[in-house]
């Protein structure tokens, strides 16, 4: 089991008297009214989660929520997080004119690429952009509840065609444009789309993707689609015949509907709506069955300002950086930064391809103050070596979260020593919240390795396998108590059954997430221990593959592994360790045994995996996350699915492994 060592963790960052100035406004503003007096982070949290009502009326005004009607009931506290209690009852607002709501000449939005122009648009240009989208739309036919789906590139356009939608009441989807077209279907066709979104061509690391082959195949088995809307990427890309996809026609085309015949272009009308009105649709991985189409509300707005704009502690001279396309929930946790009046700087294609420095070139000349990136980024820039060097100015950069999956303990000593100045952390969250439920809170201090606060008016929790509240031991991540930002349902499931069977059948009257951690009982700080498909079980003993590979993937000769379970007919479980060996070293028994010694020396024997044996290579998916689960899947003679994965040739191998034949 997980053990860590509580009393000897260190500690990496205090906060200074200037940090977390939005909560000590917010914490402020909550104390006089109320007449109560917090005195610190932790005591504002509880209030804040012991009085959800209270406390969410409040936040709504602290945002300045544009909105024509007001709420006439925060939310009911009798109705169970599992009955999805219905948030701010009776407001009438827009999800894409609060998007808009500033219209200033500071820079809103830079696109930067592998292979395109630096281009910069205000936050007045992004209003009128959309507005030509919306009226175009409009003359189309677009209506409330319809939706609009994008399977292209990280780029503007993805942008201006969501406003757009939104702000007719139209629903917003996506999917990641390095899927295949089979892949797009199994998830566009469960919510039928009226209009697609896409471009020609784009390049990622180095290699030309060709979209419109995709596009053709996806769209043949796509009746609900009226329209397809290709992007050009380049001006030869209008010379591309594109007559084979049904319905489609260039962008530029499209968007002349939206111009009248004096050249005015009308103004943008923001469809109200209730604040639980579909707004996006996101998927989970597609690992276990077909992608389920997860469906969100206005309620993003609150998430992703608790989590990213009060609790981090970010303002409007904020520059975030976007590797994210449309598909993965970071896209739109970006794209509402906007909100906030912050500044989004997005990247289409590898942002580290071109040269080894490429990425802190983009952040000594965007001066980008706060970045996200998945936990496998920082392994390849740590394994890649691609440093910042003494010609860079990073000061611009505060904070670098990770997440996505766990952050190994040796990427915070990585980053430290190259940004030493910065505020390295892990950050947690899901789809399913659209945002993070653990991050960094600038009031308190930051120890290595760890999550210091869950954000506020969220109640997390760490639950045992009977559902109790633990702390200094493994469980469960759970919330107990309903947010704003939480998934509505499911997209088609009328009753909300599915819904309850997938999060809330496992523990009673809580959000199951599906993780595992562990809260420090002396820091109070949170450690991700692994993702519920990491989890393994050895001679009784639980554990995370991530264990595994902070010890493995310190051996020079190890470029990555992969750690799942294999059960033999008595169903007893054994955990298998696969390793892919870096060019110019060789798997031999000297290596596992140095390997075994290892494990055993910083974790226990019970750990060391049965089983150590090479692999040609290890599966990802889209999002750079191992696949365990799908390996475990396929070792195990299960039926599994190729589609969420990114290297899907990699599989073959798993597929007969000769060294589990007599287990």
């Amino acid at each position: 089991m997980f053990n860590p060592d509580f009393t000897d963790v260190p500690l990496v960052w205090e906060p200074k008297e200037e940090n977390g100035k939005q909560m000590k406004k917010l914490r402020k503003i909550i104390e006089d009214k109320y007449d109560v007096k917090f005195n610190d982070y932790r005591e504002f949290h509880k209030w804040s989660t012991d009085n959800l009502s209270e406390f969410w009326e409040e936040f709504w005004d602290y945002l300045g929520m544009i909105s024509s009607k007001r709420f006439h009931k925060v939310i009911d506290p009798k109705v169970p997080i599992s009955e999805s209690p219905k948030w701010y009852e009776g407001a009438l607002l827009n999800y894409a004119e609060n998007l808009l709501r500033y219209r200033d000449d500071r820079i809103a939005l830079i696109q930067e690429g592998e292979d395109s122009e630096c281009e910069s648009y205000t936050f007045r240009q992004i209003y009128e952009q959309s507005k030509l989208y919306a009226a175009a739309f409009r003359k189309f036919g677009l209506k409330k509840g319809d939706i609009v789906a994008c399977y292209m590139s990280n780029r503007k356009e993805a942008i201006f065609t969501m406003h757009a939608a939104t702000s007719i009441g139209a629903i917003w989807t996506g999917a990641l444009p390095l899927l295949g077209s089979d892949a797009i279907v199994n998830r566009f066709k469960q919510v039928k789309p009226r209009v697609l979104l896409t471009v020609d061509r784009f390049v990622h690391g180095g290699e030309e993707v060709n979209m419109l082959q995709k596009v053709e195949n996806a769209v043949q088995n796509l009746p609900s689609l009226e329209k397809v809307l290709i992007v050009a990427s380049k001006s030869d890309s209008y010379s591309k015949d594109i007559s084979g996809i049904k319905s489609s026609c260039f962008l530029e085309e499209f968007l002349k509907l939206g111009v009248e015949e004096d050249g005015s272009v009308p103004e943008m009308q923001f469809e109200q709506v209730s604040f639980s009105h579909p707004v996006i649709i996101s998927y989970t991985s597609g690992t276990t069955g077909l992608p389920k189409p997860i469906v969100h509300g206005s309620g993003i707005l609150m998430s992703v300002s608790s989590s990213f704009g009060v609790t981090i502690d970010t303002d409007r001279d904020s520059v975030w950086m976007s590797v994210s396309p449309v598909g993965w929930a970071s896209w739109s946790m970006y794209t509402t930064l906007q909100f906030l009046g912050q500044k989004i700087v997005l990247y289409e294609g590898n942002f580290y391809y071109l040269t080894p420095t490429y990425v802190w070139n983009l952040v000594d000349k965007h001066k980008i103050s706060h970045i996200l990136f998945p936990s496998s980024v920082v392994d390849e820039l740590e394994k890649r070596k691609y440093l910042p060097t003494e010609k860079h100015d990073l000061s611009s950069l505060k904070y670098l979260m990770a997440g996505g999956s766990v952050v190994k303990r040796g990427s915070f000593d990585f980053m430290n020593k190259i940004l030493p100045h910065v505020l390295f952390s892990g950050a947690y969250g899901c789809t399913e919240v659209m945002g993070c439920c653990l991050v960094t809170e600038m009031t308190l201090p930051v120890y290595k390795a760890e999550i210091n606060a869950s954000c506020i008016g969220t109640a997390v929790e760490i639950v045992d396998e009977s559902g109790n509240p633990v702390i200094g031991e493994v469980g469960e991540v759970v919330l107990s108590k309903p947010i704003p930002g939480l998934a509505l349902g499911l997209w088609g499931d009328t009753d909300g059954s599915a819904f309850r069977e997938k999060y809330f059948s496992k523990y009673k009257g809580i959000f199951a997430m599906g993780d595992y951690g562990i809260i420090n009982p002396l820091t109070k700080g949170w450690i991700i221990c692994c993702r519920s498909d990491e989890t393994l079980k050895q001679r009784g003993c639980r554990f995370g593959s991530s264990e595994i590979y902070n010890i493995v993937e310190k051996f020079p000769e190890v470029r990555n592994s992969l750690c799942v379970s294999h059960y033999n007919k008595d169903m007893d479980e054994k955990a298998v360790l696969f390793l892919k060996i870096k060019e110019g070293y060789s798997y031999s028994e000297e290596l596992v045994n140095r390997i075994r010694k290892a494990i055993a020396g910083e974790l226990t024997v019970r750990h060391v995996p049965d089983i150590i044996i090479e692999t040609p290579d290890i599966p990802y998916n889209l999002n750079g996350k191992k696949m365990e689960i799908i390996v475990k899947k396929i070792i195990n003679k299960m039926n599994f699915s190729y589609e969420s994965i990114a290297n899907p040739e990699s599989l073959q191998y798993y597929c007969n492994v000769p060294a589990l034949h007599e287990c």
